[in-house]
């Protein structure tokens, strides 16, 4: 699968609100039709490459509870692949409601510093990250088969000061070295003192939050992205007020001016996850028009 054929695409960035389902189907999977809504109000909503919603759990359990070395929040063995893939079930739901679909991993240094180290088999967090980037590039085969149009890896941690850049680039570089589809890494946050390592990251694109940290458009001008696409994030994903369509255009002229319609995707700045289902749909709804009406600009 390729991305869309499209000026300035529109997509998630993965998670969406719980809105779980009573009854049978209910009562045999309770967040099955979780799935199902998180799909449904992104194609509603006119979101052209969509994901699974990521409802089943926080960015942390959904991989960590899988996963053997791992018990509750620690590393108590050798880390390895699950038994079978994690996501791929509900991305494969996406896949039959919509023809693109993004998969979404939580990357390995975010992983490992949530963990705690309870086994003498790692000597630090880098020496477990390698070995849960192992593990995640086992889910991130299965999905690329699949045919997801783009395999997202999120690294939240890398921005913060706490991960060693050097080792979380390694750790990344395991899980794409080896895909054909395109990958794209995704770091919230202030990017200052941290974008010089995240763009020695091998991914084709690199996706970035610039509704709540505007000061990231000036930090990323003055650098060569090297050929890669920028995920824009252009919709707060923090606050439950909604945007309007005109406000969400502005911003993303604000990245056009510096990166040109042809390198960028839209997307919200993070997951969605915490807010109403409403202000949710509402964001994607408002952000999808202002993507179509530059679109039909710039085209």
């Amino acid at each position: 699968m390729t991305l869309p054929d499209l000026l300035l695409p529109t997509t998630v960035i993965g998670s969406y609100p719980v809105v779980e389902k009573k009854g049978l189907l209910g009562f045999m999977d309770p967040l099955k039709g979780a799935v199902e809504t998180a799909v449904a109000d992104q194609i509603r909503a006119g979101i052209d490459i969509i994901s699974d919603g990521q409802v089943r759990g926080d960015m942390i359990r959904a991989f960590t509870g899988k996963l053997p070395g791992i018990r509750g929040q620690a590393v108590v063995g050798k880390v390895l692949p699950p038994p079978a893939p994690i996501t791929l079930a509900d991305t494969k739901y996406a896949l039959t409601r919509h023809p693109h679909v993004k998969g979404i991993l939580t990357g390995p240094s975010t992983l490992a510093h949530a963990l705690k180290l309870e086994t003498r088999m790692y000597r630090d967090r880098e020496e477990v990250a390698l070995d849960l980037a192992r593990a995640l590039a086992f889910e991130a085969r299965h999905l690329e088969a699949a045919g997801v149009a783009i395999l997202q890896i999120d690294e939240p941690i890398l921005s913060t000061g706490a991960a060693n850049l050097q080792a979380g680039r390694e750790a990344v570089d395991l899980i794409t070295s080896t895909l054909r589809v395109p990958s794209c890494l995704h770091v919230c946050g202030d990017l200052g003192g941290v974008i010089d390592e995240i763009l020695k990251i091998r991914v084709s694109i690199v996706d970035f939050e610039f509704a709540a940290n505007p000061a990231n458009l000036e930090i990323l001008a003055a650098k060569d992205l090297g050929g890669r696409r920028v995920g824009y994030g252009c919709v707060d994903s923090s606050s439950p007020a909604v945007e309007d369509a005109a406000l969400i255009r502005e911003r993303i002229l604000q990245g056009i001016e510096i990166f040109g319609p042809k390198t960028m995707l839209v997307d919200p700045d993070c997951g969605l996850r915490m807010l109403p289902r409403e202000a949710a749909f509402l964001k994607l709804q408002h952000m999808a028009a202002a993507a179509r009406e530059l679109r039909a600009e710039y085209g």
